[in-house]
């Protein structure tokens, strides 16, 4: 059990929360809930010890393992797999590397009287203790079965972490994280950049594998999945609700509606005792009941009502003009990049106006389909482009490509031709930059912010063919439905490839899967393609542990 207590948090003369006191006990699931800027992952980072409180303290049993996940990934370029994954097991290496140490500083010492002599001798005896109480474990079989069981390859234990996509290097950082059998999991954004198998297999292992878990995600099907208690951070406190997402909304709405009803019922009294020291405050024989109403509304805590965030995106893509019957028509194409075949052969059309899905595992070629039909890469076979489409592209790095020198405003007003450059304001408030904002510049932006931004960029001219690679990472929920309601309404032809499954569901007509080198089209949504391959993949994937 995980205690918080009276955590309090305050900056630059802002209180971030207050009096804040959870607490977290075995086996729960908490989605850790809030608008951005509520504090969420600041909230979480003291919880990881990351960070630390202005008031308060987090405490929880001696020996009590939290295993921190942050938003971007640990991994460091210059370590193998093998080397990254058996860092899980740092602390007990450097407890014996001390005791080396200590030991060989008492072989040449001859000053066995003196204090620092002994003082040595204490230490040696106190790392003894813990080093020699811990299980006999093989370490290195230790990391090379997680490894294996998280899909990893014997050849793969030697490779370099730089060489993977974002999805393996989840996964590295789960294997450490599994290797330290945590009594706590924390998880800010996990599911941002890793592709839907790997998705599938991280809710199987939080669900069934792991103990406490707290995450923070605005993958509404991933947190409804995993979670049964959500805790909510607003105005400074939290409400804990014993139940996951969807329905936590549902009991919201009542808490409010109730807040609402007693805040008019108080505002009703006050106004009533108002009135009534305002008529008799002259008034001799009513002298002390003025004064006792004055001390009692003087006492009274006012009934605060939930802020809701009324900040919204505006999103609607401009009218497409009509381009030939077939945008996109890929014959025979493989691409290879030395030895290694990313795909082979492939063949499929794409109708005008369809919208359709590239799903499959990082490092299947999705991202690689996607360079071969702008151009961008040699390839062997055809792919055609047809009569008169206009390609607007979102590409998965899009936000980090922005000038972090460059304030919103110049980042727009740079790219806006014609006309729409007396509308780069306007335009900018649509995407919640409003007044004083647009003057920040792009390296104070948040994620969600820098997603925002390069999406306006893409919007400055009309387009009929749209291809979308993970458009809503660092979006929050309210800007992921505004984004989904504006492609179902986009009138040209969309090629997306997402992680999100809530995010797909409704918006994918036809799916195209990528796999073993080949690119297989399915007729179905990709809710039907996700059910039917769900238990598969998950058990594809499966630890063996």
């Amino acid at each position: 059990m995980i205690t918080v207590d009276n955590i309090a948090v305050e900056f630059s003369g802002t209180t971030l929360f207050k009096d804040v006191n959870f607490v977290i006990n075995e086996n729960d699931k908490i989605a850790l809930m809030g608008k951005n800027g509520a504090g969420k992952s600041t909230m979480m980072k003291i919880i990881a010890g990351r960070q630390s409180a202005n008031r308060g303290k987090v405490s929880c049993p001696k020996d009590t393992v939290i295993a921190y996940l942050p938003q971007h990934l640990l991994t460091e370029d210059n370590c193998t797999v093998f080397e990254e994954a058996a860092k899980a097991f740092s602390h007990i290496f450097e407890m014996r590397d001390e005791m080396d140490a200590l030991n060989k500083a008492l072989e040449t010492r001859t000053d066995y009287e003196s204090d620092e002599y002994m003082s040595i001798i204490e230490k040696v005896a106190d790392l003894g203790e813990k080093y020699y109480a811990l299980e006999d474990v093989n370490y290195d079989s230790e990391v090379e079965k997680a490894l294996k069981g998280l899909g990893f390859k014997q050849e793969d234990f030697t490779r370099q972490t730089s060489t993977f996509s974002g999805g393996w290097r989840m996964r590295i950082e789960l294997a450490k994280i599994l290797l330290q059998k945590p009594d706590l999991i924390l998880l800010d954004e996990p599911t941002n950049h890793i592709d839907i198998e790997s998705v599938l297999w991280l809710e199987d292992f939080l669900v069934n594998k792991a103990n406490a878990v707290m995450v923070i995600s605005h993958d509404r099907a991933f947190i409804d999945s995993i979670t049964n208690r959500t805790i909510e951070v607003t105005m400074g406190r939290i409400f804990d609700y014993k139940a996951n997402y969807t329905h936590y909304l549902q009991l919201r709405e009542e808490r409010r509606a109730h807040q609402i009803k007693a805040y008019q019922e108080q505002q009703k009294f006050i106004a009533d005792n108002m009135a009534f020291i305002e008529r008799f405050k002259g008034t001799y024989s009513k002298t002390n009941q003025v004064s006792s109403r004055e001390r009692m509304l003087e006492k009274l805590e006012i009934i605060e009502i939930d802020e809701i965030d009324n900040s919204a995106l505006k999103l609607t893509f401009p009218p497409a003009q009509r381009s030939g019957d077939y945008p996109v028509i890929v014959e025979e194409l493989s691409k290879k990049y030395g030895d290694k075949t990313i795909f082979n052969a492939a063949s499929f059309s794409i109708s005008r106006g369809e919208k359709v899905s590239f799903v499959g595992r990082n490092g299947e070629g999705k991202s690689t389909m996607i360079k071969s039909i702008l151009g961008e890469i040699d390839y062997e076979g055809s792919c055609t482009i047809g009569h008169n489409v206009q390609i607007g592209y979102f590409a998965q790095n899009q936000a980090s490509l922005l000038d972090p020198d460059l304030t919103i405003f110049q980042t727009v007003d740079m790219v806006a031709k014609g006309d729409m450059r007396t509308q780069v304001k306007n335009i900018l408030g649509r995407f919640m930059f409003k007044g004083d904002e647009i003057d920040k510049k792009v390296s104070v932006l948040s994620g969600g912010e820098k997603t925002r931004l390069a999406m306006v960029k893409l919007l400055l001219e009309p387009v009929n063919l749209l291809i979308l690679d993970e458009p809503t990472n660092h979006l929050d929920l309210k800007s992921k439905d505004v984004l989904k309601d504006a492609l179902k309404a986009f009138d040209g032809t969309l090629i997306l490839v997402s992680h999100d499954r809530d995010f797909l569901q409704g918006l994918s007509q036809k799916v195209f899967e990528f796999k073993d080198q080949r690119v297989i089209e399915h007729f179905e949504t990709i809710d039907a393609f996700l059910e039917r391959n769900r238990i598969k993949s998950i058990k594809e994937m499966d630890l063996k542990l």
